[in-house]
C-alpha cells in the first residue's frame, strides 16, 4: 500500500502553536510587570518561580521522548518504530527549551533574589550550618558547570540518536553484517545517554534544580519521584502527537495494538509514580523527623498549621493515581482513541501540578498565588513544543522503513 512518509504542516497546527506562545509570552509580560518589576524581593521570586517550573517541567516531558527511545533501543525492541520519529521529532525541543531553562536557571542563581535558592546567597550561607554542610554540592560553580554539562549532553547526544536513525533513510543497510554493526552502533549510542540520563535526571538535576528549593531538606527518593512524574507525562505527549497524526491519515503502520502499548505504559507508570509518592510519604511520617516533615507540613499543614497548597496536592493526587487507575486499567479504554487523548491531556496537567508544589511552597508559603498566570505560561511552552515538532516531523520520512527492526512494529501484537 502506498504510505504517507511526509507530514505537512498544517495551517492550523502552526496558528495554534504560534497563537499559544504568543499567550506566554503575554502572560510572561503580564507577570513582569505585575511581579517582576516590583523592589519586593516576594513579588520578583512569584515571577521567577513560573518560569522555573514550566521551563524546568517541560525540559524534562520532552527530554522523556529520547530517553524512551534509548531505553527501547538497548532492549532491541522494535514495536516502537512505526511511531519512533515522532518521539525523534519531539526530543528536537530539548535544545531549544535547554536554552530557555539554563537562562532562567543562571538567572536565579547569579541574580541578587535568593528567594528560589537560599543556598545562592553567601551571607546566609556563613550564618547556617546546614547550608554550609551543603556547600560541597550547592553552590554556584557546580550548579552551572553541570547545568552545561546536562543540557548540552541531551541535546549532543540526541541528536546522535536522531542522525543514526536517519541515515538508514539515504543508506540503507546491504548485508545482515552491516545490520549487526548498525544496531550494535546504535546501542552503544543509546547506552550513553541512558548513562548520562541516569547521572542527572535519575539523581543530580532534580536535586540542583528542584530539591534546592527547599535547601534544609532533602529526599534519596526525590529524582527517582521526579523521573516517574516527568517520564509518564513524556509518554503522554508522545501519544497525543500519534493520536493527531493518526487522524490527519499519517502513521498507517501504528494501529491500536501500539497505541494499547502506550496506554499500558501511561497506566504502569502511573502506578509506579504513586509508588514512589507513597514510598516518600509514608517513610517520613512514619518517622516524623522535623527536618524531613516539614516539606509536607508545608503541603498539606498540620494540627497548627493549615497549608494552602492542601487542595493542590491532594487533587493532583487523584489526577495522577486515581485517574489512571480507574480508567486506563480496561483494554478497552487504552484502545480508545478518545478515552486516550483525554487520559494524556489528564496526566500532562495533573503531573504539571505536582511540580508546581515541588516550586510554589518555597518562595510563596502562604498563599497560592494565581494559576492563571502559570497556565498561560505553560501554554506558551505548549506551542513552542508543537511549533518545533511540527517541523522536525516534516523534515524526514515519518517511517523508518530501512530498520532491521521495523518488521517487528508491522507485525506487532499485544
Amino acid at each position: 500500500m502506498s504510505l504517507r512518509e511526509q507530514f505537512i504542516v498544517p495551517k492550523r497546527y502552526n496558528k495554534t502553536a504560534i497563537g499559544l506562545m504568543a499567550v506566554g509570552l503575554l502572560a510572561i509580560i503580564a507577570l513582569y510587570v505585575t511581579h517582576g518589576s516590583k523592589n519586593d524581593p516576594h513579588e520578583q521570586a512569584r515571577f521567577w518561580a513560573a518560569l522555573l517550573h514550566n521551563s524546568v517541567y517541560f525540559l524534562l516531558v520532552v527530554n522523556a521522548a529520547m530517553f524512551f527511545i534509548c531505553a527501547t533501543t538497548l532492549a532491541w525492541a522494535g514495536w516502537p518504530l512505526s511511531f519512533r520519529r515522532v518521539m525523534e521529532a519531539i526530543s528536537t525541543a530539548v535544545p531549544v527549551i535547554g536554552v530557555i531553562c539554563a537562562i532562567i536557571l543562571f538567572t536565579i542563581c547569579f541574580g541578587s533574589n535568593h528567594e528560589l535558592y537560599h543556598w545562592a546567597d553567601s551571607k546566609l550561607v556563613q550564618t547556617d550550618k546546614v547550608l554550609q554542610w551543603k556547600e560541597g554540592f550547592l553552590n554556584k560553580g557546580f550548579f552551572a558547570g553541570w547545568t552545561i554539562f546536562t543540557i548540552v549532553s541531551w541535546s549532543l547526544l540526541g541528536w546522535k540518536m536522531r542522525k543514526l536513525s536517519r541515515s538508514l533513510d539515504e543508506k540503507p543497510v546491504g548485508s545482515i553484517e552491516e545490520g549487526r554493526k548498525y544496531i550494535w552502533k546504535n546501542t552503544v549510542w543509546a547506552a550513553l545517554f541512558i548513562v548520562v540520563f541516569a547521572l542527572t535526571v535519575m539523581s543530580s538535576i532534580p536535586w540542583l534544580w528542584l530539591m534546592s528549593i527547599d535547601a534544609h531538606w532533602f529526599s534519596t527518593m526525590y529524582s527517582w519521584y521526579t523521573f516517574a512524574s516527568t517520564f509518564v507525562a513524556g509518554i503522554a505527549l508522545i501519544t497525543l502527537f500519534v493520536v493527531f497524526l493518526k487522524n490527519n491519515d499519517y502513521l498507517e503502520l501504528t494501529n491500536q495494538e501500539h497505541l494499547h502499548d502506550l496506554g499500558k505504559f501511561m497506566f504502569a507508570f502511573s502506578i509506579f509514580w504513586t509508588y514512589l509518592w507513597f514510598s516518600q510519604f509514608m517513610l517520613i511520617w512514619y518517622s516524623n523527623q522535623p527536618e524531613e516533615t516539614i516539606y509536607f507540613i508545608k503541603r498539606i499543614g498540620n494540627s497548627a498549621y493549615t497549608a494552602p497548597y492542601k487542595g493542590i496536592f491532594w487533587l493532583m493526587f487523584l489526577i495522577n493515581f486515581l485517574a489512571p487507575l480507574l480508567i486506563l486499567m480496561t483494554r478497552g479504554a487504552k484502545r480508545n482513541y478518545t478515552t486516550i487523548t483525554f487520559m494524556s491531556l489528564l496526566i500532562l496537567f495533573g503531573h504539571w501540578l505536582d511540580v508546581y508544589q515541588m516550586v510554589f511552597p518555597g518562595p510563596s508559603p502562604d498563599h497560592v498565588p494565581m494559576l492563571l498566570y502559570d497556565f498561560a505560561v505553560g501554554l506558551g511552552f505548549v506551542g513552542l513544543i508543537m511549533f518545533v515538532t511540527g517541523r522536525a516531523l516534516s523534515k524526514a520520512p515519518l517511517l523508518a522503513r530501512n530498520h532491521p527492526f521495523v518488521k517487528e512494529s508491522v507485525i506487532h501484537h499485544t
